[in-house]
């Protein structure tokens, strides 16, 4: 496993160099600017779309406006809101809050521009199946600008499938399912990750049976239920600590901004090991695109499926996501893992005496040249205030010590984590004992202090920061939330990676991709297969990265087109020629009944 997470690490290297970044909000701005700031009309005609203002039943498509919002938000209003807000800031720092905030912003016209280019490519042979997504676009409109380039449309249309298939068992599926198995044996240690993921196993294939359709019935009722109930509790929180938001984002903000603009680097303060503004950026970027997947190419898929006869109107509904998902939900997680101080968190137990740092040695009790390990496997009791938020101590609990040794590049410090495992000792009845991961250095490093910190990877740090603020309800509001939001994003991608086979196989290949879909969720929770908030990373950015890579040139190449059509949209619609008609019971807009 290690030697993987390695070649992954590599990998991702590469597809998340600075670079990459640049260039996607490069294109971000592009897009908002030549749309004449699209976020306006997201957030004003958009709204009257989902409304059901515009639903017509005789329009080509499977489900309404609203059912196709659900559906994509559903895949991108996830654990990514939850663990993935989480790993930014406990990572990078509150100046990744920040550039969470600007990909957010410019996500909204990145995301009406690659939905309406799928919209306008779509195929609608099949009128209540229809299938789009950037594989169509490069099929059917490389083909519609010459036949010649029909083979080539097809062959980048399968290129980008492969990369969804990949983002869809990784980001859509596994991270989802693992997350909710860790934080769920973090509040109910008698169920075991396997029993989490037979349940999540058997609730993803009854919905995902049906299709489409029961997709969209689903997610329209079960997504603003989750939103609305996560997004109250965070809310009561804030209030409670309203005083101290003021410095929270003054905080945000400055370490958000690079040094010749006036920021700072977060300085090291508990659990938090400090970061660059280099950092911040790298984790903001990365955990908002991996959230509200603006310029994945994932969200496209799902519109397809909207009745609509104008392509761009889909487009305006789409800009409404990353808005929801980054700026509305994602936001409210960062702010309460500020304003708790869990992200900084004070030492969970404490050492009687420093230990040192000793050779590390294998099972065969030979040492590990260049492998080092904390002197003592003895467990500290934790102080009453700590006991109270995350109970006594249990086994299989994560935990980790400080300690000072190279500077580190990505956090500007020299101080660096040696994880360990609470353990049952053998032989010893009872007695919980540490078991430490070797830490890699030529020389050994030195233990910073006495403190002993929780790992908290993921799910488990929001959960820790809604505990320190109203104790209990970590366990009751983020588990509830985490079921919640990993099921409607595993059955939305489920869809996803359903399209990209059937392009590239047909309809044949649909079941047994999606028993071995279903099987993925089970694999995930099995124990031990991933351990850390940066494995769990690895994985997700895989995904991310590589539908990046193959989307954005493709948004890029058919841009003009969709910049075309979006302006003709606006202007007809400023001109009053878009008639609409009254709005239907909401009831029936969330359940697709106006549009059968």
């Amino acid at each position: 496993m290690e030697s993987f997470m390695h070649a992954l690490d590599a990998i991702n290297g590469v597809l998340w160099h600075d670079f990459v970044l640049y260039v996607v909000l490069g294109v971000g701005v592009l897009f908002t600017l030549w749309s004449g700031f699209s976020q306006y009309r997201a957030l004003t005609h958009g709204v009257s779309v989902i409304r059901g203002k515009y639903d017509r039943k005789d329009d080509p498509g499977a489900i309404n406006h609203f059912q196709a919002l659900s559906t994509a938000l559903s895949g991108t209003v996830g654990l990514g809101n939850i663990a993935g807000v989480s790993v930014a800031v406990s990572l990078g720092g509150p100046g990744a809050i920040f550039w969470m905030w600007v990909v957010g912003a410019v996500g909204m016209a990145l995301k009406l521009t690659e939905v309406t280019q799928s919209m306008m490519f779509r195929d609608v042979s099949d009128p209540e199946n229809p299938q789009g997504g950037p594989m169509w676009v490069c099929k059917n409109g490389l083909a519609k600008i010459s036949p010649a380039l029909a083979p080539l449309g097809w062959t980048l249309g399968a290129i980008f499938c492969v990369t969804v298939i990949i983002s869809t068992f990784t980001g859509g599926n596994m991270f989802q399912a693992w997350n909710v198995a860790k934080i769920t044996a973090t509040y109910v240690p008698s169920m075991s990750s396997l029993v989490v993921g037979v349940i999540l196993t058997v609730l993803t294939a009854a919905v995902i049976i049906g299709g489409i359709k029961r997709i969209g019935s689903v997610t329209g009722r079960l997504v603003p239920f989750m939103c609305g109930l996560y997004f109250i509790a965070a809310v009561v929180i804030l209030a409670m600590n309203a005083g101290a938001i003021p410095a929270v984002l003054k905080t945000i903000v400055l370490c958000g901004l690079p040094p010749a603009l006036g920021g700072e680097s977060g300085n090291p303060e508990g659990a938090f090991l400090g970061g660059t503004f280099g950092y911040a950026f790298l984790w903001g970027m990365k955990r908002a695109l991996f959230s509200n997947e603006a310029g994945q190419g994932s969200a496209p898929i799902a519109h397809s499926a909207a009745k609509t006869d104008e392509p761009v109107r889909e487009g305006v509904v789409a800009g409404l996501e990353p808005f929801i998902d980054t700026l509305v939900v994602c936001t409210v997680t960062a702010m309460v893992v500020m304003v708790s101080g869990a992200w900084n968190r004070p030492a969970a137990a404490m050492f009687a005496t420093t230990p040192s740092m000793v050779q590390a040695h294998g099972d065969d009790g030979q040492p590990i040249p260049g492998a080092w390990v904390p002197s003592t496997s003895e467990l500290p009791a934790k102080p009453g205030a700590e006991a109270a938020i995350s109970n006594v101590w249990r086994d299989n609990d994560g935990l980790f010590v400080l300690v000072t040794g190279d500077v580190d590049p990505n956090t500007g410090r020299d101080l660096h984590r040696v994880m360990g495992e609470v353990h049952h000792g053998e032989g010893d009845g009872d007695a919980l004992l540490i078991k430490w991961e070797p830490y890699e250095s030529e020389t050994a490093p030195v233990v910073a202090g006495p403190e002993i910190h929780l790992s908290l990877p993921g799910s488990s740090l929001t959960g820790y920061a809604f505990d320190r603020a109203i104790p209990g309800m970590g366990m009751w509001i983020v588990t509830l939330a985490s079921w919640l939001f990993a099921l409607s994003t595993i059955i939305s991608w489920s869809y996803y990676g359903e399209q990209a086979t059937v392009f590239l196989a047909g309809n044949k290949w649909v079941f047994p991709y999606k028993f071995v879909y279903c099987a993925a969720v089970l694999v995930a929770c099995i124990p031990g297969f991933i351990k850390t908030d940066a494995e769990l990373d690895a994985f997700t950015a895989l995904g991310t990265g590589v539908m990046l890579w193959a989307n954005i040139p493709i948004m890029l190449i058919f841009g003009p087109i969709a910049m075309r059509a979006y302006k003709d949209y606006i202007r007809r619609l400023d001109a009053g020629e878009m008639k609409g008609h009254g709005y239907p019971e909401i009831t029936d807009v969330a359940g697709g009944r106006d549009v059968r």
